[in-house]
């Protein structure tokens, strides 16, 4: 029998319950408590945990590059649009916030039609301006428009721009788009919060600052996070066909609410 009480969590595009897998990935990253970054047995081991994370990750995801683990997907948008080494900026209209604060007062701005999608034309115009890190999500966070990133990346690179993929609501959900720098982040996918990746498609095209991760991110590495991160990914692939019928008697079941 349903609990007609109980309560319905429907807020999972702004975050998820961690999962009992991503719990136990933590706790081990814990009990290796050492510095990854340390020379001795305990940071040898840590750093270990840390690359395994890295590789599982990316494996998941099926990414064949290099993976900048971060706070989340803001901090890695930010060292993005920061650092990319490429003069121009350009972004959707729709992005998350986080976006045109990053990309600074000087970005061209990308107008979207009334469906939600990044007007093409106007994006031809801004790609014969001159080379930019162009950012463009894959699905809004708020609409969940699906941008057509497999038509627009071929047009973005061969221009000499850069396309950076906001993937938070995204990765794992669908394959990852044919881009330069993705942004994902860990607590839209059963993860912990404060704990995201930049994924790399070149290191060359981001100027590195030393310090940890390869150099292009300071501060002490979160193995136990990270271990969480990519335990969460591989226990909770999604299945977009069940999804899509479950949104769907939703919006039935709103629907028919409305007319009563």
């Amino acid at each position: 029998m349903i609990d007609s009480k109980a309560r319905i969590f429907l807020d999972h595009a702004a975050t998820t319950p961690v999962l009992s897998e991503a719990r136990a990935a933590l706790q081990r990253g814990l009990d290796a408590w050492a510095n990854p970054s340390s020379p001795h047995a305990e940071g040898r081991r840590s750093r270990a945990l840390l690359e395994e994370a890295r590789t599982s990750l990316a494996e998941v995801l099926g990414w064949r590059h290099d993976v900048i683990f971060t706070s989340g997907a803001s901090e890695a948008i930010e060292i993005a649009a920061a650092r990319a080494r490429i003069a121009g900026r350009a972004l959707g209209a729709t992005e998350h916030a986080i976006v045109p604060h990053a990309m600074g007062p000087g970005a061209k701005v990308i107008p979207v039609g009334a469906d939600g999608l990044i007007d093409e034309e106007a994006l031809d115009a801004v790609l014969a301006d001159g080379p930019a890190l162009v950012a463009i999500q894959m699905v809004n966070n708020e609409t969940g428009i699906l941008q057509p990133l497999d038509r627009l990346a071929p047009r973005i690179r061969e221009s000499g721009s850069l396309l950076l993929a906001d993937c938070a609501q995204s990765a794992s959900k669908y394959p990852l788009p044919d881009a330069d720098f993705i942004a994902v982040s860990a607590h839209k996918l059963g993860g912990p919060p404060g704990i995201g990746a930049l994924l790399v498609r070149d290191l060359g095209t981001l100027e590195p600052v030393g310090g940890q991760e390869k150099g292009y991110r300071r501060g002490t590495q979160d193995a136990p996070s990270a271990l969480a991160f990519a335990a969460a990914l591989a226990a909770r692939p999604y299945d977009m066909i069940r999804l899509a019928g479950l949104r769907a008697k939703l919006d039935d079941g709103v629907g028919q609410s409305a007319e009563q």
